[in-house]
């Protein structure tokens, strides 16, 4: 079959580039291995009446501008805002972080703080507001076009303070630690600004550029509220499948179960890709929604790369530390430091109440491929969407942080998994005692599931390291910031490229634009 354009991989980034460059009059046709379209943002039954988010599990960065041109609320997608941001279980007491709320709490624990937050929180909407700017613009590549783009793009920061430039500064090169020790005394307040800094990150709080993933995590909105976390009604696959329904309107075709075995490449040129049974799909551009890792070690030769590319590409750091699980409950948990049912379990629930404790998990996981002590998010979706369990029961999403990519000694994940998931479902069950006897059934994803599910090399929920050298204009490396990979035809519009990871549409909606800038140079069936 030929086509003008072929996607490989239906994640929502491919799904955004494949809508607008159908819109644009090219025919294209999207490679999504298995057999449901979404990527790692999916909605799956996991038991018998019981729905949830099977990866992705929360909404913030999703750009307003590809949700409306995609029209994705008239295809069905409606979110709601949690009801609190995060509640953080302490020993013997909690902290509740949400509008209206945040202050009067942190005041319990820190006065000083307290009086802190209001000028942390514009700071950091302030810095917020550089990344919004940034994340629907294609970062500078090479030659003289480059260095106009660069000029363009940075020539705003000029217009922040001095303070404001030199906490810029501070969130892309030092510690969370070191950052939010800057602002605040009290350990609470600190675990749950810290948590942002350590997901998907495999990393200390302490290790310098933590702070930027923190940034990197507040820079969304849902629902014209900066800042704020929601739910899809039906969960992340109601997102994708929202933006499948745009992209076929537009005359995209989807196929399930195609898995991309190689990229054909002729004279430098990508001309197609050869599918695992052996079918070849033939077109002059060929846009990855696969990671740079898995696109660069699997799908492509070598041979075909420039040398220090290819080197380059080596060193690609993978692997973000996450183990995500999925479990059907009887009924809430329920809290020994907040009994009974409440706008608590609407939250981001951090199990982690010190950023010490959150280093101790880094080592810990480090040394022996997980920590005694682990780092658990739980989410209740449920609480907010009625569609995802039976009446009165509920879905939880368990987002758990510092697992090893590899572990060490030989061991597998695969011999190991279930012992892990009895650890983290203890580690609840330590703070909530019914949750453990409530499990009706549980869905495990070590990293090495991530891997072999979705693609995720390293089990990296965001297709790379989110660290100063992957970053912008060097993501996936230094000169291909700009979607161009060094084969002619050929780009990267997933989350390895800008600007990073999460479910934000923004790599999509920016690698479409430059295949249309290049659209001349190709000659197409449109």
């Amino acid at each position: 079959m030929q086509y003008d354009a072929i996607i490989i991989g239906g994640g929502h980034n491919g799904l955004v580039t494949a809508f607008y460059l159908a819109r644009a009059g090219l025919k294209v046709h999207i490679c999504e291995a298995r057999s449901i379209v979404g990527g790692a943002c999916v909605t799956e039954e996991f038991a018998p009446g019981f729905r949830n988010s099977t990866a992705s599990y929360t909404v913030s960065l999703l750009q307003d501008k590809v949700a409306c041109d995609m029209n994705l609320a008239e295809h069905g997608l409606k979110i709601v805002n949690r009801p609190l941001n995060n509640f953080l279980p302490l020993d013997g007491d909690y902290l509740k972080v949400g509008p209206g709320v945040t202050e009067a709490e942190v005041a319990r624990f820190s006065a000083k703080d307290a009086a802190a937050l209001p000028a942390y929180d514009a700071r950091l909407e302030v810095l917020a507001d550089q990344m919004r700017r940034l994340a629907l613009k294609t970062p500078p590549g090479r030659g003289l076009k480059g260095m106009a783009t660069l000029a363009a793009q940075g020539w705003p920061l000029l217009g922040l303070s001095g303070e404001e430039q030199r906490d810029l500064f501070t969130l892309f090169t030092r510690s969370a630690r070191e950052f939010l020790d800057g602002w605040f005394e009290s350990d609470p307040i600190k675990a749950v600004l810290g948590f942002d800094s350590i997901v998907g990150h495999f990393a200390s709080p302490d290790t310098p550029g933590s702070a930027y993933v923190l940034l990197h995590h507040v820079f969304g909105q849902v629902n014209g509220i900066k800042g704020a976390w929601g739910h899809a009604i039906g969960g992340m696959g109601s997102i994708t499948q929202a933006m499948a329904a745009a992209a076929c309107e537009k005359g995209v075709s989807i196929g399930l179960e195609e898995r991309v075995a190689r990229v054909n490449i002729v004279g430098g040129k990508a001309c197609g890709v050869t599918l695992e049974d052996g079918r070849v799909l033939e077109a002059p551009i060929i846009a990855s929604n696969a990671g740079p890792a898995l696109l660069f070690r699997q799908l492509v030769d070598r041979s075909e790369l420039p040398v220090d590319f290819a080197r380059a590409m080596d060193g690609f750091a993978c692997g973000s530390g996450t183990f995500r699980m999925n479990v059907a409950l009887s009924e809430l948990p329920d809290f020994t430091v907040l009994k009974g049912p409440g706008v608590h379990h609407g939250a981001g629930i951090i199990i982690a109440p010190s950023l010490d404790y959150m280093d101790r998990a880094y080592t810990g996981a480090k040394a022996y491929g997980w920590s005694a002590r682990p780092i658990v998010e739980m989410l209740i979706p449920s609480t907010m969407d009625d569609t995802l369990a039976p009446e009165g029961g509920h879905v939880a999403s368990l987002f758990c942080q510092q697992f090893a990519p590899n572990l060490p000694d030989g061991q597998s994940w695969d011999d190991v998994r279930d012992k892990v998931a009895d650890l983290i479902v203890d580690t609840v069950t330590a703070h909530a005692p019914n949750f453990k006897r409530s499990i009706i059934a549980r869905q495990i994803h070590s990293p090495l599931d991530l891997e072999r599910k979705f693609g995720l090399i390293g089990g990296d929920i965001f297709h790379g390291r989110i660290s100063l050298d992957q970053l912008w204009a060097a993501r996936p490396v230094l000169g291909h910031g700009d979607h161009r990979m060094p084969v002619k035809g050929l780009y990267l519009c997933g989350s390895g490229a800008h600007p990073g990871g999460g479910v934000t549409g923004a790599p999509g909606h920016n690698a479409a634009r430059e295949i249309l800038a290049d659209r001349p140079l190709f000659k197409l069936r449109a």
